[in-house]
């Protein structure tokens, strides 16, 4: 089946072809990631669980990042379609899971839009000196509204300037990082640090130095730091080269993310000590907040803006995998045709990104209306959304591509077991994710709904919902589910690999 043959036929209405290049998709794929948020988020609860092994925790998170990876890869080389997973499994393995694998990457921006704006904006008032506004629930929603509507606007304005927007930003964020890693390691070794500081040693990369269970607590974390490079491969219509470039993306901003991450946390880690970071781990990124200040005095406001640039990029990243999804799904027929729009002037798809905004802001208005916590509770709830279309995305390439595996070791490997080792193994992290949540003591209200944690709650919901709304569909519009699984044409693929 040729990667276009879904596409609409005026080409005057379909997405802008060329409209950023390979650098481009590869900063838009770090940025999704939002590093230095990530980073400030789970410093501290990886520290506390693995202390100082937190390095290598965040090494061993990579691993399965890399491999579903290479699935993102070589499914977008005879697939250049916008609905990424949604397409691939489509393909591979029919529409039912293929449905559910495009609604579960839809919610997850619906999940943490909200939240990543909200952190954008509190620490942009932290950095330039109204702390007291953060307080203000009312000042600091609005703000966060306000963040959402302008980020989803240049979304829709262009791809072009999305990308220059995510350049500036992923330059002030890197740069700024730097500084802050310099500063502490030099403070570290010259004996100047506020806490109990301890030097940096290659042990630290070990992961498994805490103990399995340690780790495995731990990877439920460090893994989803990685979450939201494949943004670049949702941009696969509009990239030059689209058979390699977006993939090519996608492989190479977890490469960089790994020496970001492991970077920073050697840093953080020989600078505080791991008995701080573990006693404060609940503080999460306003922790990060506080270092900023003992690291470089008068000029903390550089993490600060670092966390925030960090949280901007990632907002409006994190609506470009969602808007697109729908997109591939109503021109597919998965979803109602308005999905499907595509502004003329813009050549982007206008109204699948104010739908994921709009729904985005009122979940995060709603939820904050239960609780602070609530809203960490549905961000927790990410990582079973996360973890489970990831995995389907492996398994997809192993199905899809099954008649090539055994053409080489080459492509045994990165097409077959890898891709199905990296779902694997977050298929099992699923499991252990399902099992701590259904604890209400784990969840950050420390309350039970239902007998049960929130952020199980809220993902078995998101999951219900999403079953119901597809069987309705497909009561109501049966064309998408006449569709049946396939294999890659050779024609299409690896010629030029081996």
């Amino acid at each position: 089946m040729a990667a276009h043959d879904a596409a609409p036929a005026d080409r005057s209405a379909s997405l802008k072809p060329n409209a950023i290049g390979f650098v481009d998709a590869l900063v838009i794929g770090l940025n999704s990631t939002s590093p230095a948020y990530s980073l400030a988020a789970v410093i501290g609860p990886i520290v506390a669980l693995v202390g100082i092994y937190a390095p290598g925790v965040m090494f061993a998170s990579f691993v399965p990042m890399l491999l579903i990876a290479s699935a993102f890869y070589y499914l977008n080389k005879v697939d250049q379609d916008c609905g990424t997973t949604f397409s691939w499994v489509t393909r591979a393995m029919g529409p039912w899971a293929g449905w559910l694998g495009g609604w579960a990457i839809t919610m997850t921006g619906v999940l943490v839009v909200g939240s990543l704006a909200d952190v954008a904006v509190s620490f942009a008032l932290l950095a330039v000196g109204l702390d007291s506004w953060v307080d203000y629930a009312f000042v600091r929603q609005s703000l966060t509204v306000l963040v959402i509507l302008v980020m989803t606007a240049l979304c829709v304005i262009g791809t072009e300037l999305s990308a220059h927007v995510q350049n500036v930003l992923i330059l002030a964020q890197v740069a700024f990082l730097l500084v802050f890693v310099g500063v502490a390691l030099y403070s570290v070794y010259a004996g100047t640090s506020a806490y109990d500081s301890v030097e940096p040693s290659v042990d630290w990369l070990n992961p498994f130095g805490a103990g399995g269970a340690a780790l495995t607590s731990g990877l439920l974390l460090g893994v989803f730091i990685y979450w939201g490079w494949e943004s670049a491969v949702n941009l696969t219509e509009e990239v030059e080269d689209s058979a390699t470039a977006p993939g090519k993306a996608g492989v190479w901003s977890t490469v960089i993310l790994l020496v970001t991450y492991v970077s920073v946390g050697f840093a953080v880690v020989a600078y505080a000590g791991p008995a701080f970071l573990a006693e404060n781990a609940e503080e999460e990124e306003f922790i990060f907040a506080q270092l900023a200040t003992d690291v470089l005095g008068g000029w903390d406001w550089i993490l600060l803006l670092a966390v925030s640039t960090s949280a901007i990029a990632s907002t409006q990243t994190t609506i470009i995998p969602a808007s697109r999804t729908a997109l591939s799904m109503a021109r597919r027929k998965a979803l109602p045709a308005y999905y499907g729009h595509i502004s003329t002037r813009f050549r982007t798809p206008d109204v699948s990104t104010w739908w994921v905004a709009g729904i985005a802001i009122a979940w995060y208005l709603a939820v904050n209306q239960i609780s602070a916590n609530a809203l960490f509770d549905s961000l927790t709830a990410l990582s079973l959304l996360i973890a489970f279309y990831y995995a389907l995305t492996g398994i997809a390439c192993a199905v899809y591509y099954r008649r090539h595996l055994f053409r080489s070791v080459r492509d045994f490997l990165l097409i077959g077991v890898g891709p199905v080792a990296g779902a694997a193994l977050l298929g099992w992290l699923l499991v252990r994710s399902v099992a701590d949540m259904s604890d209400p003591a784990n969840s950050y209200s420390g309350t039970s709904w239902l007998g049960l944690g929130p952020p199980l709650v809220i993902g078995i919901g998101i999951a219900l919902v999403g079953v119901v709304v597809m069987c309705v569909w497909r009561l109501r519009a049966p064309a998408f589910w006449a569709e049946r699984p396939g294999v890659v044409d050779p024609r299409l693929v690896l010629g030029e690999e081996n």
